[in-house]
């Protein structure tokens, strides 16, 4: 089992400036070093009105845009609701940027009552994020953004 407080102090010593893309670029690598079982996380920002645009990640290319009406990213913005995916295949909508990607998280960013964006995190083994991940990453969510000067969203 993933150690989520201690990940959530190690989080907050490394992310010591309020720049938000420096922040985010560091919360990325550290969730990939920090996790098992992962071949993607990053950050899509929303910079056009409804639609994801691709931020700072590890991992392969990913897809851009992202439209809030599409993907289990699209879902999160769409409903500001955490989408925890143990089938990406299942999901009519999926976006595959990875055929490898089995699973996903995505954890919706708000600033005030908009949409800032959502952290993606994928992984290439069936049903790898469990309810305790899904509140953990959550925590670790309002690390960065505690952390961080957002810019408002488009």
């Amino acid at each position: 089992m993933t150690d989520y407080d201690l990940l959530e102090r190690q989080l907050t010593a490394l992310l010591d400036t309020r720049d938000w893309l420096t922040n985010a670029a560091q919360t990325s690598a550290f969730l990939m070093q920090a996790l098992d079982d992962l071949n993607w996380v990053g950050f899509y920002l929303q910079r056009q009105p409804e639609t994801l645009i691709l931020g700072p990640f590890q991992g392969l290319p990913a897809c851009n845009p992202i439209p809030f009406s599409k993907g289990v990213c699209g879902a999160a913005a769409r409903s500001r609701q955490t989408q925890r995916v143990d089938d990406v295949h299942a999901v009519p909508d999926h976006i595959a940027c990875d055929a490898a990607s089995r699973s996903e998280l995505v954890v919706p960013i708000l600033l005030g009552e908009k949409v800032w964006g959502v952290l993606d995190i994928d992984s290439p083994v069936p049903a790898r994020f469990s309810h305790a991940d899904q509140a953990g990453i959550e925590r670790l969510c309002r690390v960065f953004s505690d952390a961080s000067d957002l810019p408002p969203p488009a």
